[in-house]
């Protein structure tokens, strides 16, 4: 190969354009050439990730389009025939380097952004076997190990909710389609003939809650279900940023007054803002009286439950009806996993159960098939990655993990509080910290004054933080999410911090 730029640049570069043979059948020293080859890149990136920079310095970031034809005949045979494998092997090593060079690192120690953790190696590696295998999870006779090791996990998962079997589950794409997956059980179990007649045979207007701070995949799934996304009433937030469950209550009593049919309250477990929880007991009681399906979207912070020291976080959970989690969140797992569970068995092939003749079908001495209790059809086996941690480093390792981030954040916090420049904005819940600038006379404008801090904070790619609103008012948001994130990165940052926040109060003297 011969090029005067990497392989994903709007550059020239010339291969074997004789090539005829199109097999993707590779014989087996040129897998294993490019096999060792990306564990190698893999093995360089991870080691550098405690000090990679989040992404490149802002003068150097591009956003043109890739303009390369798309290839009629590619590089991989002539190499092939003649031995010669380099050549391949350092295309996909100048590929990789490239998506690297380019990346945007969610991976890296420096990241303090949104819930997109550094992925535990061992579940890399079991990504890798689920794309080799390509298991199809939509039925248990067609992937009987794997649909068992997707049961099980499950399980081990309900399990640390606290509730016991009999309940239900199965793994998604995230978190939007598990709480889709949630709310459409809650229609269906307030409305069971609205699966086979539809949202016009309910008569009267089904409305559901959520707290302001609630995730978007909430309106979402309320348009996506028919409801339509005025159907989701957003209920005001206490002082803690916690659904106020006087004005729930309100809200419920108006729509039954006004003849519409509460079904559903959503209550949250780590708002991506702040990292709220909802006080899930509490919720629970009030829907057992107004009769309502309880969800939680605990995506992110339901993964408390591995932790048994930071468990009552998320107490009162082992009532909710279902629960989403995310382990490609809090749980070091990379794209896309999620689940959604419920204790109520039945409800997931009610609202989802199809037949038809080209699946198997199903015996009475079988577990039920995924694709009768999923939004999905085919399924990739998402679970596998999360089974091979858990059997690797055990629940103990999340207990250390969960409890060394609180830690952290706390220290952050407390940080937070000691300082001229900056105040808390909200209580630390959970491994995110909101706080502004406390200086009186830039409160006019916080928000452009926090995105101009952040733009100094980020500029040079070294680190990655964000503003963001929590009940309306801007905040700087820092959230520990790597594993790898420790004190000297958090040093670094609050060093950075420190010296934005003392330009931007000297610019506006």
């Amino acid at each position: 190969m011969t090029s005067e730029a990497g392989p994903m640049g709007n550059r020239k570069a010339s291969y074997n354009s004789s090539v005829t043979s199109h097999s993707f059948a590779l014989d087996s020293p040129t897998r294993r050439k490019l096999g060792y080859e990306l564990i190698n890149l893999i093995d360089e990136y991870f080691e550098s990730l405690p000090e990679r920079p989040t992404q490149l310095p802002e003068d150097h970031r591009t956003f043109e389009p890739l303009r390369e034809p798309l290839p009629e005949t590619g590089m991989i045979a002539a190499p092939i025939a003649s031995g010669d494998l380099n050549v391949l092997a350092r295309f996909l090593r100048d590929t990789a380097q490239e998506l690297i060079d380019q990346g945007f690192h969610v991976t890296s120690a420096h990241y303090f952004g949104l819930m997109n953790p550094t992925p535990a190696y061992i579940a890399v590696l079991a990504e890798a076997l689920v794309a080799a295998l390509n298991p199809q999870l939509a039925s248990m006779a067609r992937a009987q190990l794997a649909s068992k090791i997707e049961a099980q996990t499950v399980r081990w998962i309900g399990e640390r909710i606290g509730w016991v079997e009999p309940f239900e589950g199965t793994f998604t794409s995230g978190g939007n389609e598990a709480n889709f997956s949630g709310l459409a059980l809650a229609l269906t179990a307030h409305f069971p003939a609205s699966v086979e007649n539809g949202i016009a045979s309910i008569g009267r207007k089904p409305v559901l809650y959520a707290s302001g701070e609630a995730h978007h995949s909430v309106d979402k799934s309320a348009g996506l279900l028919g409801l339509g996304r005025n159907a989701l009433r957003r209920v005001k937030t206490n002082d803690r940023v916690q659904l106020d469950l006087s004005a729930l209550q309100e809200a419920i009593t108006a729509d039954r007054r006004a003849g519409h049919q509460p079904f559903c309250v959503v209550a949250t477990a780590g708002t991506t803002n702040s990292g709220a929880i909802d006080n899930s007991a509490a919720i629970a009681d009030l829907c057992e009286r107004e009769h309502l399906w309880l969800h939680l979207d605990g995506a992110y912070g339901a993964s408390a439950i591995f932790s048994d020291k930071h468990r009552n976080l998320v107490l009162g959970i082992e009532r909710c009806d279902s629960v989403t989690i995310d382990p490609h969140k809090w749980l070091a797992m990379p794209f896309a996993a999620g689940v959604i569970l419920t204790r109520h068995p039945g409800i997931l092939q009610q609202s989802f159960g199809v037949s038809t003749s080209y699946m198997p079908k199903g015996t009475a001495n079988l577990p039920l098939d995924n694709f009768r209790m999923s939004t999905q059809w085919s399924r990739r086996m998402n679970s596998l990655k999360l089974w091979l941690t858990l059997k690797m480093h055990g629940r103990l390792a999340y207990e250390e993990h969960i409890d060394r981030q609180m830690r952290l954040a706390n220290d952050f916090a407390r940080w937070v509080e000691t300082t001229e420049c900056f105040e808390l904005a909200t209580t630390q819940v959970l491994p995110i910290v909101n706080f502004r600038l406390k200086h009186p006379s830039l409160h006019e404008d916080l928000t452009r004054v926090h995105n101009e801090l952040v733009d100094r904070v980020t500029c040079d790619g070294r680190r990655w933080v964000s503003e963001t609103k929590v009940a309306g008012e801007s905040v700087i948001r820092v959230m520990i999410i790597s594993y790898l994130t420790g004190e000297k990165q958090l040093v670094e940052l609050q060093q950075a911090l420190h010296s934005a926040a003392t330009a931007a109060m000297t610019q506006s003297a």
